[in-house]
């Protein structure tokens, strides 16, 4: 599943003419390619630092689902989990608030958290 999300950003505008001119001179094939071939560059040279956290910290990297069976299986075990995550998390258009409060302890989501809106307002009370 590889997802995308849209981000804005915003430039000066000498720096911005400076892509451009890159982007003219062939070094680039538009604005876009520049701006993800700068974040590749800089996520590779950092690549052993953000591996280190994310062991560190225990971190779940990519894609994470639940669904209402995975959180009633939780309750049921009369445990909460502690969710990290850095890319998405999903959560079950199924799953209820009420769940939510009774599975989930904690939750950090670096990256993009796709869930119903009573959901996240309850996920919300977490913090």
């Amino acid at each position: 599943m590889a997802e995308t999300e849209k981000i804005t950003i915003n430039v000066n505008v000498v720096d911005l003419g400076k892509i451009d001119l890159l982007v003219e001179q062939g070094f680039y094939s538009n604005r876009t390619d520049f701006i993800k071939s700068s974040i590749r560059s800089e996520l590779s040279e950092h690549a052993d630092t953000v591996d280190r956290i994310i062991s560190d910290k225990k971190l779940l990297l990519g894609v994470s689902y639940y669904s209402k069976k995975d959180l009633d299986e939780v309750v049921a075990s009369k445990k909460a989990l502690d969710i990290k995550v850095i890319g998405m998390l999903v959560i079950a258009d199924d799953v209820d608030p009420e769940l939510v409060r009774k599975s989930i302890h904690s939750l950090k989501v670096l990256g993009v958290l796709r869930a119903s809106t009573d959901v996240r307002k309850a996920l919300d009370e977490l913090k």
